[in-house]
C-alpha cells in the first residue's frame, strides 16, 4: 500500500511539474515568446513530452518577471487554456480583447502591478468567453465592465485592488462559486449589481469596502460576518424583519393597545398630531419654495438647461452634473461657430464610456466628438490643470494655440464649464503609434476584428488585403524612420521656442501613446501642454523619452522598463545592435540594415545616464537627416520647418 501511494504521488507531481512547463505547439510558443519580448527575467520552458495532456498550459508564477506583456499576442495563441503569472513584477493595463481567446480556461495574474480598467470584450458574432477560473487579486485595477461575457466564470477574485464601483454584468454571473471583493474601495448598495445568493455561490467576500444598506440574515448566515467584516455602514438583519415594524397590521395593533390603555389620551394625541401635520406641511412648502427657487437660479446660469436631453452620465463622470452646460466652447480657427458645453455632452454620450478613446493618468481621459459642421475632435479633460485658475487656464489654452508645427497636432479650442479643463484637438483616422506599431491592422477600429471569423464576414477578400497592407506599412523601413525624424522635429520645435515667444516648451510624457499618425502616416506629437499646465519636466528628460521611442521603433518591443533600456544599449555598446532590430522590418540590403543600427545608436546617445551627455533635440533632427538624407526634407514637401530647427 505504501509503495502504491508513492508511486501515485510521484506520478501527481511529474504530472504537474510536467503543465507547469510551456505545454504549448510550436507556432504558439513563437507567439509566446513575442508576447514576452519587453519582460525581464522571461524564459521559455523547455516542452514536455508529446504525450502530455493536449492544449498549451504555460504556468511561470513567482519567476521575477518584470516589464509589459504583449497581451495580443497571447490572444493568438489558439491553444492557450491556462495562464499563471501570478506573483511578479508585471505592470501596464490588459486590453480587453485579451479575454476573447478561444480556449482559454483558467487566468491567474495575483500579485503584479497591473492597473487600469478591465474591460471584457466578446468579438463581433462571437461566442461567450469559456473562462471559468479568474485571479486578478492584489493588483492595481480601478475599474471593471463587461462582466456578462463571463457568464461561465465559476472562481472571480478581484480582491485588493482599487475598484470604485461594483463591476458592470458581475450580476450576470450565474454561474459563480466564489466572489472575493475584499480589500477595494467600492461603494453603493449592498446586493444592488450582485449575482444571485442562492445554493451556488459557497463563498463571499466583501470585507473592507464601503457599502450601505442591509445584509439579509440568511446571507449572514451563509457566508458569516467574516465575509462582511468592516464593508462599510451595513446593518445585519432581513429586510423584512427591519418593514415588519412598521407594517400596517402591526400599526393598527398598537393603536388598538393604545386605546384600550390609556383612552383619556386619545383626543390629545389627536390634537397634537393634527398640529403636527399642519407643521410639517408648512415646512414642506417652504422647502419645495426654496428647492424651485435654487432650481430657477441654476437654470438662469445655465447650469440645467439642456440636461434633460441628456441621459445621466455614469458615476466617473458626475462633475458633467456639476458643471455648467451653457460655457462657450473657443474654437481658434472658427470663433462665430456657437458652441457649449452642452453640445459636447450631446456629443460623448455624456462623456461615456462608449466614446472614451484612451485614459493616460497623467493625462486624464479623453473622448471622440462629432461636432456640428461634421467637425471630427478629440476632447481631453486635463486633469494636470483642474486646480489652475480660469485666467491662467485660459492664458495657457491661449499660448499653446500659437503653436503650429506639421508634426504636432494642433489645439483647435477649449472649454472650462467649471473645475475641469477641456481641450479640443483634431481627431486623427490612423489612431497613435502604439496602436500602429504594436496592434492594430490600419484603419481597423480595434483589435478584435484580427479573428479570421470576423474579417470574412465585414469583406473576405478587401479586408485581408487591408491587413496585408497595414502589415508591410508597419514593416516599411522608410516609413518607421521618416516617424522618428517627424517626431524629433516636433520636439526640437517646441525646445526652441516659436515666433514672439523666446520660451520653449517641454513635453514631459513622450510615449507612443501621445504621437497620433495622419493618413499619410506623418506623426503629430499630441499632449504636449503638460509643463505649461503645471508639470514638471526637463529638455534632457524629453530627449531621454524620445530615445526610448527610438528604440521602440527600431525593435518592435514595447514597454520599455530600465532593464530593458540597460539591455539595448548593451547591444549597441558591443557592436550587437543588429540583434535587437525589429525580424518584421524589411531592409533593402546592408546599406538600410546600417540605418537602422545608426538609429539604435541615436537611442543610445539619447538614453545616456548622465542628463549633460544628452545631445539637444536639434542635434538628433540632425544624426536622424544624416542618416537617411532622402528623408531630410520636411512633411508635405518644402522646407516647412520652423526656423528654429532649419539650420540642423
Amino acid at each position: 500500500m505504501e509503495l502504491f501511494i508513492f508511486f501515485f504521488v510521484h506520478g501527481l507531481l511529474l504530472l504537474l511539474s510536467r503543465r507547469a512547463a510551456c505545454a504549448c505547439g510550436p507556432s504558439d510558443r513563437e507567439l509566446i515568446a513575442l508576447a514576452f519580448r519587453s519582460v525581464s527575467g522571461f524564459q521559455l520552458p523547455p516542452p514536455p513530452p508529446a504525450a502530455d495532456v493536449p492544449g498549451c498550459f504555460l504556468r511561470l508564477p513567482s519567476r521575477n518577471l518584470s516589464g509589459t506583456v504583449s497581451w495580443m499576442y497571447l490572444r493568438n495563441v489558439s491553444a492557450l487554456r491556462a495562464l499563471d503569472l501570478s506573483g511578479n513584477a508585471l505592470h501596464g493595463s490588459v486590453p480587453g480583447g485579451f479575454w476573447s481567446a478561444p480556449a482559454l480556461l483558467e487566468v491567474n495574474l495575483a500579485a503584479n502591478r497591473l492597473g487600469g480598467a478591465l474591460r471584457f470584450e466578446i468579438p463581433v458574432g462571437g461566442p461567450l468567453l469559456p473562462l471559468r477560473s479568474l485571479n486578478l487579486s492584489g493588483n492595481r485595477f480601478t475599474s471593471a465592465a463587461g462582466l456578462a461575457a463571463l457568464s461561465r466564470l465559476e472562481i472571480l477574485d478581484l480582491s485588493h485592488n482599487g475598484l470604485g464601483l461594483v463591476p458592470l454584468g458581475l450580476d450576470k454571473l450565474r454561474m459563480l462559486r466564489h466572489l472575493d471583493m475584499s480589500y477595494n474601495s467600492m461603494r453603493g448598495v449592498f446586493s444592488e449589481g450582485f449575482p444571485p445568493f442562492g445554493a451556488r455561490l459557497d463563498f463571499l467576500n466583501v470585507s473592507y469596502n464601503n457599502f450601505t444598506g442591509v445584509v439579509p440574515s440568511e446571507v449572514v448566515k451563509k457566508f458569516g460576518k467574516s465575509a462582511f467584516l468592516k464593508a462599510g455602514s451595513l446593518r445585519f438583519g432581513s429586510p423584512a424583519h427591519v418593514a415588519r415594524s412598521s407594517s400596517p397590521t402591526n400599526l393598527a395593533s398598537r393603536k388598538e393597545d393604545t386605546k384600550l390603555k390609556r383612552p383619556r389620551r386619545v383626543t390629545q394625541l389627536g390634537v397634537i398630531a393634527g398640529v403636527a401635520s399642519v407643521v410639517v406641511l408648512a415646512a414642506v412648502c417652504c422647502v419645495l419654495c426654496i428647492v424651485l427657487k435654487k432650481r430657477k437660479r441654476r437654470k438662469d446660469e445655465g447650469k440645467w438647461e439642456e440636461k434633460e436631453a441628456v441621459a445621466a452620465p455614469p458615476q466617473e463622470v458626475r462633475w458633467v452634473v456639476e458643471a455648467k452646460w451653457s460655457a462657450p466652447v473657443v474654437l481658434f480657427e472658427k470663433p462665430l461657430m456657437e458652441t457649449t458645453f452642452g453640445d459636447l455632452v450631446k456629443a460623448t454620450s455624456g462623456f461615456g464610456k462608449e466614446s472614451q478613446l484612451a485614459e493616460d493618468g497623467r493625462s486624464g481621459p479623453a473622448y471622440r466628438a462629432v461636432l456640428a459642421g461634421d467637425m471630427h475632435v478629440v476632447i481631453r479633460v486635463v486633469e494636470a490643470a483642474r486646480e489652475a485658475e480660469e485666467r491662467d487656464a485660459v492664458a495657457s489654452f491661449h499660448e499653446l494655440a500659437r503653436l503650429r508645427h506639421p508634426n504636432l497636432l494642433p489645439l483647435l479650442g477649449y472649454c472650462i464649464p467649471g473645475e475641469e479643463k477641456l481641450a479640443l484637438y483634431e481627431y486623427m483616422d490612423r489612431g497613435d503609434l502604439h496602436r500602429w506599431l504594436h496592434e492594430l491592422p490600419a484603419g481597423q477600429p480595434n483589435v478584435e476584428d484580427w479573428t479570421s471569423d470576423t474579417w470574412d464576414q465585414q469583406g473576405g477578400e478587401e479586408r485581408r488585403e487591408a491587413e496585408k497592407s497595414a502589415v508591410a506599412e508597419v514593416g516599411d523601413w522608410p516609413t518607421r524612420h521618416r516617424i522618428a525624424l517627424g517626431i524629433a522635429r516636433a520636439l526640437a520645435f517646441l525646445h526652441q521656442g516659436w515666433v514672439g515667444t523666446t520660451r520653449g516648451v517641454i513635453h514631459g510624457h513622450l510615449v507612443p501613446a501621445n504621437v497620433l499618425l495622419g493618413n499619410d502616416l506623418e506623426p503629430r506629437v499630441a499632449d504636449f501642454g503638460g509643463a505649461a499646465a503645471g508639470n514638471a519636466g526637463t529638455a534632457e528628460g524629453d530627449v531621454y523619452d524620445f530615445g526610448i521611442l527610438v528604440m521602440e521603433l527600431m525593435t518592435g518591443m514595447e514597454g520599455w522598463s530600465e532593464e530593458a533600456v540597460s539591455w539595448a544599449r548593451g547591444l549597441v555598446r558591443t557592436g550587437r545592435a543588429a540583434e535587437a532590430v525589429d525580424p518584421r522590418l524589411r531592409v533593402a540590403g546592408p546599406e538600410e540594415e546600417k540605418e537602422v543600427v545608426e538609429c539604435l545608436r541615436v537611442g543610445y546617445l539619447c538614453t545616456a545616464p548622465s542628463p549633460d551627455k544628452r545631445p539637444t533635440m536639434q542635434q538628433v533632427v540632425g544624426l536622424l537627416k544624416d542618416i537617411r538624407p532622402s528623408s531630410s526634407s520636411s512633411p508635405g514637401g518644402g522646407a516647412t520647418t520652423s526656423s528654429a530647427i532649419s539650420s540642423s
